[in-house]
Order: structure tokens, then C-alpha cells, then sequence
């Protein structure tokens, strides 16, 4: 009896020992592989070199994470917000810390499946290829989407990181991910896998899409038209995109690395600079055509002493061939092509020539260069030099030659005048409008014994007139006079007599002249009688 009592006691004590180890053991398995089944039938674990990590989802839900899986995750919201451009779901969250190494992962789960409650398992390799450091085994069944991490390889270079590496991996990657410059990285056929803040930014900024389209299974667009490269190992371009709405494009110059996966891109706005350029080129193209409407020559030579810019008129002038021009000659060349087609005064000794082409870029650097060349066809250009900024030093080619003979055409007429004045008996005195002495002959001088021309300075009515009263008797007519000759408005012409301190007795005529100036006449009255006299008697 007490042997029956006793096997009672020990049945269910050993039964329930036994069902308590196995429920541990499941509990354990579950824990191991990461994921509960819920009641259906899960597959089988994968059976890899050694699982790392393991993720559970339920749609974009991460519902359990191994230890491993959970340090993978923990720098990505070090500083208390997760990693990537906007707030990101979970899935989002585990795509920016897979996707760099396995690319082929789906922007949402739901992919893997052909058809709702399809079941299947497979394999993604990272981005090295089937021998890589890793793979995934990606295993789903109804709404569950598990992934498995399985490292193969040891080395430094490809093992998944450890705690430390992963928390400096956290903070570089928060360090791209709130860079102020667009970097994304695209796979070979151009899509993109990963983008940052700046990335999203531009996207929601030109494509006016909201940051939740950007955490779903779309994904960011593509945002530069960057061409596909097979041979080299980075590029640069610059690229523009024109935002919704608007026909105003942005620049950016964009540099594309390789790597194994794609290429990473990194985006730079230089949208001020092209407009800088333009508006430089613009400004350019408008002193071309004013410079092309000029008459004076222009040649400007750079820094280096070759052509950089010149107008129409430079050929006119020089007879220099445009072909000559354009393929911009240095300045010792251009200065030889005007002295054979003899656009130049021929030098005196040819072995100085060039150290006079030197000094004359001097004087031109500091703005001092300026001569008047006859040429042997009878033109005369004037040619002066101004210094630019940067070293450059530009010539200007002016042909005076119209100046240059009107000018000489006005002397000789001056001095035709003059000779006529002086031809005269009468002693004549021209003052201008302001008073001053302007012309006198020669009859004046001798009669006055005073030459207005062997002084610098202005001779005015009051020293004339004073000159005259101290060789005459005291009359009131220089007062006359030189009120005469100070008076605006409308004058007319008064004869007056004066009686010189010799006894002579002179006439005075004064009569005014265009533009406010005033005729002064001196003659003897010997002189006058004699002329009326011949001016009487009949002629033979």
C-alpha cells in the first residue's frame, strides 16, 4: 500500500518535471530564433555558418530582434531620432542599416511575395557577390517577414561590426545623414538605395512630395540624370534640375564614386556660380558689341602678353587679317605684323626694337603710354595704352588724321590771317569777349613799341589801355574804351581822336565783333588825309 501511495506521488511529479523542461527548451528555441509562430507553421531556421542577427516583422513592424540585431539598431537613434532623412518606420530603419551592404533588399516587405499568404525562403547575398563576408536568409509566411543574418567571413573588413565599430558607424552615418549637401547612394541600374536629409530635402522641395511617400515601398525618386558609367571609377557633372512648376533650373555639380554596390553620389549647389557665369558671359557679349561699334581699335592682351580680346575696328586700322587676330599673337608678334605692312613708323635701328616694344609695355602698365605715329600713307593714328587688372594692358588705335588736318588747315588759316593783319597800315588790336589781347599786327606794334607776344602773360584792356595813356595826352577815351569792350548786349561801332605825347594826332575806331569781341583801329591822321586823298583824286 504505502509502495502504490508512493508510485502515485512520483508519477506526476516526474510528468510534470518533464513538461516543464520541454516547455523551457521551446522557450529557448523561440528566443534562439527570434520569432514566435503564433500558432502556424513557421519554416524551418536557416541553417547558416552563424546567425548574428535576426529580425521579425509583421508588414513594416519589427516585432522581436535578437541581441545582435538590437546593437546593429541601437546607434541609429543615439542621439534619441532615427537614422535617415525623415522619422522612418521600422522597416525604413533596418533598410538604411542593411541596405549599404545588401542592396537587393525591397523597399517594402510585401515584395517577396508573389501572392498574399504565399510562403517561401531565400537568399541575398551582400554586395561583394555569392563568396561575400554575409548573406541574408529572408524566410515569410503570411504576414511575417523574418530576416537572418549570417556572417561566414572573420576578417576585419567584411565581419559584421561589433558593439564599438557599430556605435562610430551610428555616428558617421548621422554625420551624412545631416550633411547640408544632397548624398545618395544608387545601385548599377541607377536606383536609389539610400539618400540623406539634404537628398529628401531636394526631393521634397522640387518634386513637391510629402516625407511619408519617401519611408513607402516608392522610395526616393531620381533626381539627377546621371549617366550610367561601366569603365571609370568616379566622374564628376554638372547636372540641373528644374523644380515643379517652374522652367528655372538649379545647378549642381555631382561627383559619383564607385563601389561595390552602385556608385555613392555627392551633390554641391553651384546654381549661384552658373548664374554668376552667365551673367559674366552675358556682360562679356554685351562690351563685344559696343566694342564692335567703336571706331577706335581696341587690342587687349592678358597677362601673358597674348590677344585676348579685339574689335572690328582694329582691322579696319591695322589691315591685320581676322585669322591673324584670332589666333591670338603675342604682343612682340602683333607689333612685328604693324611694322611690315608699315601700319608703324619704321624703327631707326632694328636691334633696339624690341626693347622699345618692352618699354613700351611699361609705360603702358602704368598708364603713361601715349604717341602719335605718321604713318607713310600720310594717316596718323594716335596710340595709347592703359593697364588692366589681372596684368593685362590694353591699346587703343585711333586715327586722328581727320583731327590732325583740320587742325593744320585751322593753322594756315590762322596764319594767313595773321599775315593779312599785318599786310594793313592800320594798327590793329583784337580783344575777346572777356577783355583779353587776342590778335594784334604788326602796324600795332611799331606804333606802340610793344610786342604782346614776347611774354606768358594775358594782356587785358586795362593794361593795353593804360600802355596807350602813357604814351598820349589825357583824354577820356580809354575810359571809353574800356568800358566799350567790358559791355554785353548791343553795341555799335564810335571813332574818337588822340593826341600822342609827340604832337601826332592818331584816330581811334572801335567797332565790335561777333561773339562779344571788340576791333581796335589806330591811324595817323597823316595817313588818314593821304588815303582820302587818293581816295578823291581821280583815277588816271
Amino acid at each position: 500500500m504505502a509502495l502504490l501511495n508512493l508510485f502515485q506521488f512520483v508519477v506526476p511529479v516526474s510528468l510534470g518535471l518533464l513538461l516543464g523542461g520541454f516547455i523551457l527548451v521551446l522557450l529557448a528555441r523561440f528566443d534562439q530564433s527570434g520569432h514566435a509562430t503564433g500558432g502556424q507553421d513557421a519554416p524551418a531556421e536557416s541553417k547558416g555558418e552563424g546567425a548574428d542577427a535576426a529580425f521579425l516583422f509583421e508588414g513594416r513592424m519589427l516585432l522581436q530582434a535578437s541581441d545582435r540585431a538590437t546593437q546593429l539598431l541601437q546607434p541609429s537613434t543615439t542621439d534619441g531620432s532615427a537614422v535617415g532623412p525623415h522619422s522612418l518606420d521600422d522597416w525604413g530603419l533596418v533598410l538604411c542599416v542593411l541596405r549599404p551592404r545588401f542592396p537587393d533588399l525591397p523597399d517594402d516587405p510585401s515584395q517577396f511575395r508573389a501572392s498574399p499568404g504565399e510562403s517561401g525562403q531565400i537568399r541575398l547575398d551582400s554586395m561583394a557577390g555569392a563568396a561575400a563576408a554575409a548573406h541574408i536568409v529572408v524566410e515569410w509566411w503570411d504576414d511575417w517577414v523574418r530576416l537572418q543574418i549570417v556572417d561566414h567571413c572573420h576578417d576585419q573588413e567584411h565581419a559584421i561590426p561589433s558593439a564599438d565599430m557599430s556605435e562610430e558607424a551610428g555616428w558617421l552615418r548621422l554625420a551624412v545623414t545631416g550633411a547640408p549637401y544632397p548624398i545618395w547612394q544608387t545601385a548599377r541600374d541607377g536606383r536609389v538605395l539610400w539618400a540623406n536629409t539634404a537628398y529628401a530635402d531636394l526631393v521634397t522641395r522640387f518634386e513637391r512630395r510629402s516625407p511619408e511617400d519617401m519611408t513607402t515601398a516608392q522610395g526616393f525618386p531620381i533626381m539627377f540624370d546621371v549617366p550610367l558609367q561601366t569603365e571609370c571609377d568616379n566622374a564628376s557633372y554638372r547636372l540641373s534640375i528644374v523644380p515643379s512648376g517652374s522652367v528655372q533650373p538649379y545647378w549642381f555639380d555631382v561627383r559619383c564614386l564607385r563601389i561595390p554596390s552602385g556608385w555613392m553620389n555627392y551633390a554641391t549647389d553651384v546654381n549661384a556660380v552658373v548664374n554668376a557665369e552667365i551673367a559674366q558671359r552675358n556682360f562679356v557679349q554685351t562690351l563685344t558689341k559696343t566694342f564692335a561699334q567703336l571706331s577706335i581699335g581696341l587690342a587687349i592682351f592678358d597677362r601673358q602678353r597674348q590677344l585676348a580680346l579685339f574689335n572690328p575696328a582694329l582691322i579696319d586700322l591695322t589691315s591685320l587679317p581676322a585669322e591673324f587676330l584670332s589666333a591670338r599673337p603675342n604682343l612682340l608678334s602683333f607689333f612685328d605684323r604693324l611694322r611690315d605692312r608699315q601700319m608703324m613708323p619704321e624703327p631707326k635701328n632694328y636691334r633696339s626694337w624690341r626693347d622699345q616694344i618692352t618699354d613700351l609695355v611699361a609705360a603702358a602698365d602704368n598708364g603713361l603710354y601715349l604717341e602719335t605715329w605718321s604713318l607713310p600713307s600720310g594717316l596718323t593714328y594716335r596710340i595709347s595704352g592703359r593697364p588692366h587688372p589681372d596684368g593685362a594692358v590694353a591699346f587703343l588705335f585711333e586715327d586722328i588724321s581727320a583731327e590732325i588736318s583740320l587742325t593744320r588747315q585751322f593753322r594756315s588759316q590762322l596764319e594767313l590771317g595773321q599775315s593779312a593783319l599785318n599786310a594793313m597800315e592800320q594798327s590793329i588790336a583784337v580783344f575777346s569777349a572777356t577783355g583779353v589781347l587776342a590778335f594784334s599786327n604788326t602796324a600795332y606794334r611799331k606804333m606802340w613799341h610793344i610786342d604782346p607776344d614776347s611774354g606768358f602773360a594775358e594782356i587785358t584792356v586795362i593794361d593795353a589801355s593804360r600802355h596807350w595813356q602813357s604814351h598820349s595826352l589825357p583824354t577820356p577815351v580809354w575810359g571809353d574804351l574800356r568800358d566799350f569792350v567790358n559791355q554785353f548786349g548791343d553795341r555799335s561801332d564810335w571813332q574818337a581822336e588822340v593826341t600822342l605825347r609827340d604832337g601826332r594826332m592818331v584816330a581811334c575806331h572801335v567797332a565790335p565783333m561777333p561773339g562779344g569781341a571788340t576791333m581796335v583801329q589806330f591811324m595817323p591822321f597823316e595817313k588818314c588825309i593821304a588815303s582820302a586823298t587818293r581816295e578823291l583824286l581821280p583815277s588816271a
